[in-house]
């Protein structure tokens, strides 16, 4: 496997008034291509934090950031959303679907953005939106969906420009236990389709989907964990000061 994400001592002060917030503190790790990773810890951990700077939402305040070996770690607004919409496929914990547009258009959104034709962008949303088991719904509203469904389009819009990684941010907790194992059964055949995907949850049995966990305290990686079978096996030493 090749790196995919080289994170190098980053770090990550808010400025909150007159007092600084430190939400990352020295956080270094690579993560490979074809991985399936949780990034956990509890609220206020620096969890959302690296989820914003892997998801070039956000720029470290120091330390390098490199994305299939490019440096986005200095890039400015218009160079960073360029990033975010060729290399990287968001799914919300909101689902963040235009209410008055249909499946077929939510799903189209990243490629109008990025310039693609109206003919070819079509045919990729309805690919995309196949390969989440949702043809028959491509003309519906969000109003008519399930919440298990309009999870899936959020997916399948994240996946219509072809990614390198595929970001999930808490994306079952508006859901049910029932609805949500079902996304993450959809997160695992995705997996094994070959994408990259990187979980940020504070659920430990959704978490069990990853291969791996790190584990973010005080802005610090706590731990980085191989997980198999739902038991996680230690991978790393303890790296929190």
């Amino acid at each position: 496997m090749s790196t995919m994400i080289r994170l190098q001592n980053i770090t990550k002060v808010y400025q909150m008034g007159e007092e600084q917030v430190h939400a990352l503190r020295g956080v270094s790790v690579e993560i490979q291509r074809n991985e399936y990773v949780a990034i956990m810890g509890p609220s206020g951990s620096g969890k959302s934090t690296l989820m914003n700077i892997i998801g070039c939402l956000d720029t470290p305040t120091a330390g390098l950031y490199e994305l299939n070996g490019t440096n986005v770690s200095e890039m400015n607004d218009n160079d960073l959303a360029k990033v975010r919409n060729k290399e990287i496929g968001f799914v919300f914990q909101t689902f963040n679907l235009l209410a008055r547009s249909d499946v077929l258009h939510n799903v189209e959104l990243p490629l109008i953005y990025g310039g693609v034709s109206s003919h070819e962008r079509k045919r990729q949303a309805k690919e995309s939106i196949a390969r989440v088991g949702l043809t028959d719904r491509s003309h519906h509203k969000p109003n008519e969906l399930s919440g298990g469904q309009r999870q899936r389009v959020a997916i399948a819009r994240a996946l219509v420009t072809r990614p390198s990684i595929l970001l999930a941010d808490e994306p079952t907790g508006n859901l049910d236990s029932k609805t949500g194992e079902e996304i993450m059964g959809l997160f695992d055949i995705l997996h094994q389709e070959g994408n990259t995907i990187i979980l940020v949850t504070h659920e430990e049995d959704i978490a069990a989907h990853a291969h791996r966990a790190i584990r973010i305290r005080d802005g610090h990686i706590e731990r980085d964990e191989l997980v198999t079978n739902r038991r996680v096996i230690q991978q790393a030493v303890h790296l929190s000061a």
